[in-house]
């Protein structure tokens, strides 16, 4: 049994990272030459801004008076300057944000995991490629541009991490701390020869990361006066900050300033996804080489933002976010970023024809590079005769491309040139994008092949060892072959040859050869296969039929609730009504009544909005409050059937009522304490750290008895969600298990029509760490559908109050009661417990469900494994790498998830049972009892 869990999670895992090598690849190259434009730049130095979490429209739009919220750019766009939108990409966060614009590529999706405050990987950037670089700003988004760079040239300033607190009483004091400390730099810089010198250098950059609209808008909303003030703060300083440079530099005309966002935000406070709240982001350009603002009476954008921000007057011009870099490098004269994929957006230049021409030239030949190295690394290791080149920019169509593009600059016509070098742009593009998926499909073919033969295995183990679906089919005995191992041998020795002449990576190897001896252990099982099929043309077609269409309907509304939520409120609809198709309803009326209130009640959550909600916290204390009855209700009852209640019984329930009390004062304490901007109190914050320290032992030192055992669980996991609430979703965890519970009543009733001939009374049963339930009995159809049950609700759970598939469903407002000083990895952490706190009373419920109707794990874990796997294998079919990035974010994160759900099930079955199963003894010895 071990062995076998060892292997499933081994070969998990191994589909688990295929998807990583198939889709998060990173898309650098190396090898490339410098490449910039070879005439004068029209800047000696830029100036870039960045607003961290600024939405376009909330710097455009007027305010409720018709008035601008910053008035200093509001008058650049009308007098000074281009103007426009950029757009991000997903994932919307700060780091991909950040090297979008300073290194002009798109990082795969899962640079968000790999760390805010370094690079994980080389790559060239602007500031490399400067004479030198100076910034202000936060330490998670500095340190990464300066880690790796060329020499000693890019210089940080930052502020102590600890100021990131979005519980702080004025989260815009880390953008006064960027002006302050940009003044003080520049007034010292007067009485230092050597700074003074390096400051006057050509080709020098000066970057100020502003903070505080981030901070602002996930403490307070976007749409809050915080926000909204902040925006005036950071208008006032910028005007501040360009007037301190034309002083500084005599009015020279040699400066450039960009004032842009890393990615917007959503209504409720948050990023990450593709909302257009966060990939709209400002972009206001002034200065040396930028064109001045065009008045027009007509623009090519249909969206109905102009009239809105009053600004159809003067020409919009719209970029993608990478576009920025090369407009940076262009205007400073520097190389272009070695990795870039933007391309220059030369309607912002003030210049001549020629430079436009030259500048989108060199922009071409940079591209084209990263296209040639990408076509030679993959060429080097893939067989002659197996290599597809890409057609569309074949050798002989880049020189032609070239060539006719210098005769065009020769001949003076430079909007064909212009023209010309984006259409080899786009191909280069597209060519990279094709060596990038190139062995895509290949690996896909594996890993099918794989999953296949795993679900097949699986299903064939049951029908082997947990069923008697094959009990009475003859059976002869054979000699067993060496052919079949032997082939299998051989064709593993044929894959491994393949992908060594061809120098794969390692991990190539073992999505190849993992499938080999999958089929082999497949094939192996021949004789259950034949008995199988001889079975089955005994079994009615229709019953077959039937059967295989009610499996297939419930996978399928399985995958398609990850899609639309509404469909588990289907689900729990159909559920309501299944004890009145049955027995059930005659023999237990109360009971039945009971399943059909909470599955009715259950499925008004998915109904409920996922984001976008302001934070509730009366429902917060509503459910503390019904959880808070219920534990008298339950302790009174407990107290009435024994009769005497042991004291330490009684001690652990009133200790887990107080944690209870504790957490709803918190809540409120921490809540109102925001409000006021007095910040997190530290004595909330101990208390929170111990709930959720404790949640994992008290349950311990409850009784073994089944209710009281899992109403321990209940008590102690709710005082810690109820720390990790801010509205309706409190009441989640506890409609849930009052469904568990009445569910371990309702399959108990099966067993009168099972073959199951034990049927203890619930109240007698206890959980035993000693119990064996691995070879109680064979399955039966009921097995099937408990198996269903569990998987439906685990998936309820993950999705029943958000959609977790989509990073903006996170509300950093669920974590304020632990931190509010800014740590992504243990807000995540967090988040991701407070999302596994319903996983964990599922698991402890179906235990309860496994020991009341003796099913073996074994049995069980496979038959979850096998509906699991099929909406896996499912989910990777509906994987793709075209359309918006939100849909090929999303189609990637349901598969991720399926097989995370499958990965975690055992680790949440082991907790389970040690939250069900282990007790510990304070007061001595125990008394013998019985509940």
């Amino acid at each position: 049994m071990l062995l076998f869990f060892t292997l499933g999670l081994l070969v998990h895992f191994v589909f688990f990272a295929s998807i990583f090598d198939i889709y998060f690849t990173s898309p650098l190259v190396h090898g490339m030459t410098p490449h910039f434009t070879p005439l004068p730049p029209p800047a000696r130095r830029l100036v870039l801004f960045v607003a961290d979490g600024l939405r376009a429209d909330a710097l455009y739009e007027l305010d409720e008076n018709g008035n601008s919220r910053a008035p200093f750019i509001r008058n650049i766009i009308m007098h000074e300057g281009s103007w426009g939108i950029s757009h991000t990409r997903v994932p919307t966060e700060s780091r991909p944000g950040h090297v979008a614009l300073i290194a002009g590529f798109y990082e795969d999706v899962s640079a968000v995991a790999k760390g805010w405050k370094e690079n994980p990987v080389e790559f060239d950037s602007l500031f490399n490629e400067s004479k030198y670089t100076w910034s202000w700003g936060s330490p998670d988004i500095l340190p990464m541009f300066a880690k790796g760079a060329s020499g000693d040239h890019v210089y940080t300033h930052s502020y102590d991490a600890k100021r990131e607190d979005f519980g702080a009483h004025d989260a815009t004091k880390l953008d006064s701390w960027v002006f302050d400390n940009v003044k003080d730099f520049f007034h010292a810089a007067r009485n230092n020869q050597s700074l003074f010198s390096k400051i006057n250098e050509e080709k020098t950059v000066f970057f100020l990361h502003l903070l505080g609209l981030d901070t602002n808008g996930h403490a307070h909303r976007p749409s809050s006066r915080d926000y909204k003030d902040n925006i005036k703060k950071v208008d006032d300083g910028v005007k501040e900050i360009v007037s301190m440079f034309k002083h500084f530099y005599g009015n020279d005309g040699k400066t450039t300033f960009i004032f842009t966002s890393d990615h917007g935000m959503t209504d409720w406070g948050s990023h990450g996804a593709g909302h257009p709240s966060e990939t709209l982001t400002p972009l206001i350009t002034w200065g040396a080489g930028i064109k001045y603002p065009q008045k027009v009476s007509s623009q090519q954008f249909d969206d109905a933002f102009l009239k809105g921000w009053r600004l159809e007057n003067w020409k919009r011009r719209d970029v993608n976010q990478a576009d920025i870099a090369p407009l940076m490098a262009s205007l400073i004269g520097v190389p272009f970023p070695l990795n870039s994929v933007g391309i220059l957006p030369v309607d912002y230049l003030n210049n001549t024809d020629l430079f436009k021409a030259e500048s989108m030239f060199t922009n071409a030949v940079q591209i084209l590079e990263q296209f040639k190295v990408k076509m030679t690394q993959k060429k080097e290791v893939t067989l002659p005769f197996l290599f597809t080149p890409f057609k569309l920019l074949s050798d002989s169509k880049q020189l032609n491309i070239l060539r006719k593009a210098r005769s065009y600059i020769k001949q003076k016509k430079f909007d064909e040139v212009v023209s010309l070098c984006k259409e080899l742009i786009h191909l280069a593009l597209k060519g990279l994008s094709y060596y990038h998926t190139y062995d895509r499909f290949f690996l896909g073919i594996s890993v099918v092949t794989g999953f296949i033969g795993w679900t097949s295995y699986a299903s064939l183990l049951i029908i082997k060892s947990h069923s008697n679906l094959t009990r009475g089919v003859s059976k002869e005995v054979k000699k067993p072959s060496h052919l079949l191992p032997c082939s299998f041998v051989a064709i593993g020795i044929l894959v491994a040859f393949f992908l060594l002449i061809q120098a794969c990576p390692w991990t190539y190897y073992v999505y190849c050869l993992l499938p080999v001896p999958i089929w082999y252990a497949v094939l192996r099982e021949f004789q259950v296969i034949q008995d199988l099929v001889a079975s089955l043309l005994f079994f009615p077609l229709s019953h077959f039929v039937g059967y295989l269409l009610v499996f297939t309907l419930g996978i399928e509304v399985l995958v398609l609730s990850f899609f639309y939520r509404c469909m588990l409120t289907a689900g729990l609809i159909a559920f309501a009504g299944w004890p009145f198709l049955t027995q059930r309803w005659t023999r237990a009326k109360i009971t039945s009544l009971s399943w059909t209130f909470f599955s009715l009640l259950l499925a008004v959550f998915p109904m409920m909005p996922v984001v976008g909600r302001k934070p509730d916290i009366s429902l917060v204390m509503g459910a503390g409050s019904l959880l808070l009855l219920l534990s008298l209700f339950v302790v009174t009852s407990l107290m009435k059937r024994r009769g005497s209640f042991v004291k330490e019984e009684l001690w652990v329930q009133g200790l887990q009522m107080l944690s209870t009390v504790l957490s709803m004062y918190v809540v409120y304490s921490t809540h109102s304490s925001l409000l006021k901007k007095q910040g997190l109190p530290l004595i909330n914050q101990i208390i929170s750290w111990t709930t959720l320290a404790s949640s994992l032992v008290v349950p311990l030192l409850s009784s073994l008895g089944l209710f009281q055992r899992l109403f321990s669980v209940l008590l102690s996991f709710m005082s810690t969600y109820l720390l990790l609430s801010t509205g309706y979703e409190a009441l989640f965890p506890l409609v849930l298990s009052c469904l568990m519970f009445v569910w371990i009543y309702m399959e108990q009733e099966t067993l009168q029509q099972s073959v199951v001939s034990c049927k203890q009374k619930l109240t007698s049963i206890q959980f035993s760490c000693n119990t064996d339930v691995t070879q109680f009995r064979q399955l039966y159809l009921d097995d099937i559908r408990r198996a269903y049950f569990l998987v439906f609700f685990l998936v309820t759970a993950f999705f029943g109050t958000g959609n977790i598939a989509s990073i903006n469903s996170f509300d950093l407002a669920s974590v304020y009661c632990f931190l509010t000083v800014f740590n992504p990895f243990m807000m995540g952490a967090l988040m991701m417990w407070k999302i596994l706190i319903p996983f964990v009373l599922v698991m402890c419920a179906f235990e309860a469900v496994q020991l009341t109707t003796q099913l073996s794990s074994k049995s069980l874990f496979l038959t979850v494994l096998v509906i699991s796997d099929t909406m896996a294998l499912h989910f990777f079919f509906l994987v793709k790498d075209y359309g918006s990035w939100l849909d090929i974010g999303t189609s990637i994160s349901h598969y991720v998830i399926v097989m995370s759900m499958t990965i975690f099930l055992v680790f949440l079955n082991g907790l389970a049972q040690l939250l069900t199963t282990k007790k510990l003894r304070l007061f001595g010895k125990p008394k013998s009892h019985l509940i």
